[in-house]
């Protein structure tokens, strides 16, 4: 990857809904050889896709939580168990594994502090393998879906 790659990847993290024409401007390149590195980016998997941001506001997501998950154990069975079963949460907007304690942060929204204690008591709490959770609440974005550095 080039740095004519990271630019064409930085204006499109600014904005995916780029012209292939407007795209090439912005990077100085001509239409061709802009689509051709464009393709190729998607192709190798640097662009993993295209997506609108909701603001959860707009939805009626009002209400969000920083959950972290310490597992009883951490064997492959209760491992798998818990990320499949997490992953079946449509509330839980992100989830990632941690390197020492706790083993998961979960990032969740729902509409407000009761929704959230009724997920966290009927789904949360229950999910396999679960030992502790411990949560936080979000009081503002400081920084919402930055860019990637160049």
């Amino acid at each position: 990857m080039d740095a004519m790659d990271r630019k064409i990847l930085t204006e499109l993290q600014l904005d995916g809904r780029l012209t292939i024409t407007e795209l090439a401007a912005r990077v100085q390149l001509s239409v061709s050889p802009c689509h051709r590195r464009l393709r190729d980016l998607e192709r190798e998997g640097a662009i993993r896709g295209y997506r609108a941001v909701v603001d959860p506001a707009a939805v009626g997501l009002n209400f969000e939580a920083l959950v972290f998950a310490t597992l009883r154990w951490e064997d492959a069975d209760t491992v798998t168990a818990f990320e499949e079963a997490v992953s079946a949460v449509p509330h839980v907007l992100q989830a990632q594994r941690l390197f020492g304690e706790p083993d998961y942060l979960l990032r969740v929204a729902t509409a407000d502090l009761a929704a959230f204690q009724e997920l966290y008591d009927r789904q949360l709490a229950r999910l396999p393998g679960v030992q502790r959770l411990t949560s936080t609440l979000v009081m503002k974005h400081v920084i919402d879906d930055r860019p990637l550095p160049e």
